[in-house]
């Protein structure tokens, strides 16, 4: 079901040991499985913890427990630890966890939103901001709303233009237009008050 690299076992139990408690296990589940939002979570785990459903992986030195609801979403999931020269990096592969692409044949509306979440939202976050999707027109004209650092921000019309707009029409061809619908002169906590710095999205 899943793959744990030897390199990676090694981290884990690494990690274990540090902690000094008997029985101490890792556990891993999926959180908002099957959505663009879908993530892996690892944490610590005492025996009286458990609760019955995990899937359990006998490791080298220690156990590897899969939340039962989580594990259906990591088949062909793999594990591994890059030692780097500031310390290593841990990467989980979890192929299925966001399930499947809206196809050709999904709705407009679908497709959209599958993009909206899966790739530009998560690459604004840093600047604080979300978009919203509003409406999708029958002939193709797509309304966003902006929040969080990108309402009021001096750079949105760039990252409207340049990022969002640019990455929609590359996913989702029957795209004609994006349009802004957000009144940024209410914006809170713009990221950039005043047409300055980056686009969100650079």
């Amino acid at each position: 079901m899943i793959d744990i690299s030897e390199r990676a076992q090694q981290h884990f139990l690494r990690l274990l040991s540090q902690q000094g408690i008997d029985g101490l296990s890792i556990r891993l589940h999926v959180t908002s499985p099957g959505t663009p939002a879908a993530n892996c979570e690892l944490e610590f785990c005492e025996p009286d913890e458990l609760t019955g459903r995990e899937w359990t992986i006998e490791c080298e030195g220690f156990l590897f427990h899969i939340d039962g609801d989580s594990a259906s979403w990591l088949d062909s999931a793999s594990i591994d630890y890059e030692p780097n020269p500031t310390g290593g990096q841990l990467n989980i592969r979890a192929p299925r966890i966001k399930g499947d692409l809206p196809g050709m044949d999904a709705g407009l509306v679908e497709r959209v939103r599958y993009v909206l979440e899966a790739e530009v939202n998560p690459r604004i976050a840093a600047h604080g901001g979300r978009i919203s999707l509003l409406e999708v027109s029958s002939d193709g004209v797509v309304v966003l709303q902006f929040g969080g650092g990108c309402h009021g921000c001096g750079m949105v019309d760039v990252t409207l233009k340049q990022g969002v707009e640019k990455t929609l029409r590359e996913r989702v061809p029957e795209i004609t237009e994006v349009r802004d619908a957000t009144d940024h002169a209410g914006g809170s906590n713009p990221y950039y008050r005043k047409k300055e710095g980056q686009s969100a999205l650079s």
